[in-house]
């Protein structure tokens, strides 16, 4: 392991019209060719676009708001966790997650009543891809290279009960009971917080369940119909997911992104503790084409860097990769930020590190 490398901090400027929600929240980055960052936060139901300004300086922030691309079920909060861009698409993941009512501190056994309380606001069961087009999201647009062929706005089905995917997982001898018993994210019930896409391949990695120090990385595949729907695809071998089980020193998956053919994990604090947050290397992760169990002994698993970590502020949450200096960089944005790292109140400094090879 090295120790990590800071390459550059780069300056997210905001309108007038961000607040804490956004600024102090943000959950999730990428990319694309144009040179744009796209953003997310965990409190919202919008993406933001920022683009560059200067060497170092993105601004001229544009809102999109994601009912416009898909259907919503109601204006609660989607909880985005997870971002990336492949093949001309912009996808987003909300958390999936249960949640539990926090104590207010005012009167005890209005607290107390108020910790049983469990609920999930419906819109966090979102798994979506929206085009990209001249660097704007668009409904649907012809490909460049087959004028027949669209690419259009789609989201993983919803059912009765949640979607597509937490419907398959009710089954799972690893995550059905705790998909079953609704357990909250914070009480290690499941949570993601990780999307990584290449091709055809999704993978979401899940903050939590850690069993017995084991973080998880579910693999699926999507067909999508002119409705704008999405399905999960059979794999070879007939099933509808895949599960990646990785040893990263008890954490959980934060974020994930590809370098090359290898998969970046941001691994954190499961449920709602404080402690260091590390990156770490899968190799070769599209090679597999089954079930898997990998730790560091393995050579397959490989710890990068741990990054600096200071109690109650700077959670890492986003990833990108970020070249920068000709170095391959990657960039992380962070949740509850310092306010050192706050120049004004409408914007934030990210962070940009050496990615080791």
């Amino acid at each position: 392991m090295s120790d990590p490398f800071l390459l550059s901090r780069i300056l997210l400027k905001f309108d007038r019209d961000a607040d804490d929600d956004l600024i102090g929240e943000l959950s999730a980055v990428a990319k694309t060719p144009d040179g744009s960052l796209w953003l997310g936060s965990d409190e919202l139901t919008s993406i933001e676009r920022l683009s560059p300004l200067e060497p170092g300086v993105y601004g001229a922030h544009q809102l999109f708001r994601i009912q416009e691309f898909v259907e919503l079920i109601d204006d609660s909060e989607i909880d985005i966790e997870g971002m990336d861009y492949a093949d001309g698409y912009l996808w987003i993941v909300g958390s999936h997650s249960f949640k539990r009512k926090k104590p207010k501190g005012t009167k005890t056994e209005k607290d107390l009543e108020r910790l049983s309380e469990i609920k999930r606001d419906a819109n966090r069961n979102l798994l979506v891809r929206i085009p990209v087009l001249n660097g704007q999201p668009v409904q649907s647009c012809a490909t460049s290279d087959d004028a027949g062929d669209r690419r259009f706005a789609a989201a993983l089905t919803r059912t009765e009960a949640s979607n597509l995917l937490l419907d398959a997982l009710k089954k799972d001898d690893h995550l059905g009971p705790f998909v079953e018993m609704q357990l909250p994210s914070k009480d290690n019930g499941l949570d993601i917080e990780g999307l990584a896409v290449r091709g055809d391949r999704i993978f979401l990695g899940l903050r939590g369940p850690v069993l017995r120090g084991w973080s998880i990385v579910i693999e699926i595949q999507v067909e999508a119909s002119e409705t704008g729907q999405l399905t999960l695809k059979k794999l070879d071998d007939g099933r509808r997911y895949r599960k990646h089980f990785v040893d990263i020193n008890g954490l959980g998956i934060r974020e994930l992104c590809f370098h090359g053919d290898d998969l970046i994990v941001l691994g954190g604090p499961t449920m709602a503790l404080e402690g260091t947050m590390q990156v770490f290397r899968l190799k070769d992760v599209l090679e597999r084409d089954r079930d898997t169990l990998w730790d560091e002994e393995s050579g397959v698993l490989k710890l990068l860097f741990n990054l600096p970590f200071t109690i109650g502020a700077d959670h890492a949450e986003g990833l990108t990769l970020f070249p920068c200096f000709e170095e391959d960089g990657l960039m992380v944005v962070y949740d509850s930020p310092h306010p050192e790292r706050r120049p004004s109140d409408r914007s934030i400094f990210a962070d940009v590190f050496r990615l080791p090879k």
